[in-house]
């Protein structure tokens, strides 16, 4: 008897599996509208470990089609975006540029930017000691 109810849970595990790869996800990148002017090696750096979740340049790899990764993935961006957007960064104030950029060099002095389950899948986000020094040193800097 145990046998036959593993097998209805695998079973119905199976059919989950299949049914929640109909629930919708919103997965865009809306125009970039005030892009960051920076320096070349900070844009580059920003490029590569910042702007999948905090731009509308978002890279939506394959396993964010997939159920239930692409609700986490689709949320990790959506809220990036609400906290700091670099496509809209020109549109920002100075003072609000100013904080946020307080807040960049906050998040990787402590080491919580990238995130850690994004650097899982995205190694080369990972940010060397000379580029958080690169970056820091632009956020020191007030004004664009």
């Amino acid at each position: 008897m145990p046998f036959k109810k593993t097998i209805i849970v695998i079973i119905a595990g199976c059919i989950v599996a299949v049914l929640i790869q109909f629930i919708p996800v919103q997965k865009i990148n809306p125009p970039v509208i005030a892009e960051i002017s920076a320096p070349e090696e900070v844009s580059r750096i920003l490029k590569r470990s910042c702007y999948d979740c905090h731009s509308n340049e978002t890279r939506w790899p394959w396993y964010s089609k997939i159920a239930p990764v692409s609700w986490l993935v689709a949320s990790d961006v959506s809220d990036g975006r609400e906290h700091m957007n670099f496509s809209y960064w020109k549109n920002l104030s100075t003072d609000q540029q100013d904080v946020l950029k307080a807040n960049i060099r906050k998040e990787i002095a402590a080491d919580e930017m990238p995130l850690f389950i994004y650097k899982l899948g995205h190694p080369d986000a990972k940010l060397s000691e000379n580029e958080k020094e690169i970056i820091q040193q632009w956020a020191d800097k007030k004004g664009n």
